[in-house]
């Protein structure tokens, strides 16, 4: 099965990026399956119903948020309403929506994504990732019950990123991370099979810090003070994640590829 993981959509950049790609890229690399985390989606923070409908549109056939997953407060509706959103799996317990769930892929096999938070810098308290992942992976055999299972690992330290990819390996055909918005060298295939990358990056304007416009961060790092909002920047985006061609009989990961479309950071396709 071929299948993108697209890192976080920032801002209207991302998502034009994404709406004039997308469907491109699904056609020209015979794409079986799309994820693409929409956690900044929405000025930088959130997603909303509008602009999940955009994405969706455009080819992503699995849309996972993150620690801003209702930052837009229809999210907590919509998200009931849409089954193709999953949010993170220790989000909250009485959380809307999912954090897992198994979709159907061509000729019918079916394809399992999952997304946890992690707990290392975060600002808030989540959940234990690592035995929320570990329910799921146990009731949804890597090969059996799904041909292809997708973990989003979504936070901000490495070493947390590389656990949980440690973890899933031999039961996941991919694990990313998401969450910090700069893309990693890292792509590799783990000695059980499963596909890896620390950080997807973000579909985004490059030409920013962290997809922000620089003029407000820079402000504060230099000086301590802040003056305006932080606002997402509006240039040429580029977008970043990873390419996993997986086995259909076992589920592992036969091929691995970084993704870098458009904008600053193009290079060669998969």
């Amino acid at each position: 099965m071929r299948i993108l993981h697209l890192g976080d959509v920032m801002g209207r950049a991302g998502r034009t990026a994404i709406s004039e790609t997308l469907p491109r890229l699904r056609n020209e690399w015979r794409l079986d399956f799309v994820v693409v985390n929409g956690e900044n989606c929405t000025n930088g923070m959130g997603l909303s119903g509008d602009h999940a409908r955009l994405l969706l549109d455009a080819g992503a056939d699995c849309l996972t948020l993150g620690d801003h997953a209702f930052d837009q407060k229809d999210m907590m509706q919509f998200i009931e309403r849409e089954p193709r959103i999953i949010r993170p799996l220790n989000y909250a317990k009485t959380a809307p929506g999912r954090g897992f769930r198994l979709f159907a892929a061509p000729g019918g096999r079916k394809v399992l994504v999952a997304q946890v938070l992690g707990q290392v810098f975060m600002k808030r308290a989540f959940d234990d990732p690592f035995s929320a992942i570990e329910q799921v992976l146990r009731a949804h055999p890597l090969g059996g019950q799904a041909q292809a299972v997708i973990v989003d690992m979504h936070c901000e330290a490495t070493s947390e990123k590389m656990a949980m990819g440690h973890f899933c390996d031999g039961r996941a055909s991919l694990v990313v991370g998401t969450h910090t918005h700069v893309p990693t060298a890292d792509a590799q295939i783990l000695p059980g099979g499963t596909g890896y990358l620390t950080d997807a990056g973000m579909c985004g304007d490059y030409n920013s810090v962290i997809g922000m416009d620089k003029a407000e961060p820079m402000r504060r790092f230099v000086t301590g003070m802040g003056k305006e909002r932080f606002s997402p920047a509006t240039g040429p985006a580029t977008l970043s994640g990873i390419f996993v061609e997986t086995d259909d009989r076992t589920g592992k990961a036969k091929d691995l590829r970084m993704v870098r479309v458009g904008g600053r950071l193009e290079q060669a396709a998969p």
